[in-house]
C-alpha cells in the first residue's frame, strides 16, 4: 500500500483546509479587535466543521482506495459493508 499516493479528494481536502485557515486568521484578528464572543464562536463553528468534512472526505476516500488496495476488488456484498463502514466513522 502507497501511504504517498496522492487520491482524486486530496485537492478538494486542501481546498477546506485552506478555507479553514482562512478562517482562523480571521478569527484570531477578531479576538484583537475585541469582537463580540458570539461572532467568534460562530466563526470557530465555522472552522470546525471545515476542518471535519475535510477529515471525513479524507477518511472516505482512504476506505474506498487505500482498503480496496489493499484487499482486492470488493463484491457487491462486500461494497454495502464497507458504505456501513463509512457511514459509522461519521461518529468517531
Amino acid at each position: 500500500m502507497n501511504d504517498t499516493a496522492i487520491h482524486e479528494t486530496h485537492p478538494e481536502v486542501v481546498k477546506r483546509l485552506r478555507r479553514a485557515e482562512g478562517h482562523l486568521k480571521k478569527i484570531i484578528s477578531m479576538i484583537g479587535e475585541g469582537r463580540a464572543c458570539l461572532d467568534i464562536a460562530q466563526q470557530l463553528q465555522a472552522v470546525e466543521s471545515a476542518v471535519c468534512a475535510a477529515k471525513k472526505a479524507l477518511i472516505h476516500d482512504h476506505i474506498d482506495h487505500c482498503l480496496e488496495e489493499a484487499v482486492g476488488p470488493v463484491s457487491r456484498e462486500g461494497r454495502s459493508v464497507v458504505e456501513e463502514f463509512k457511514e459509522i466513522t461519521k461518529y468517531l
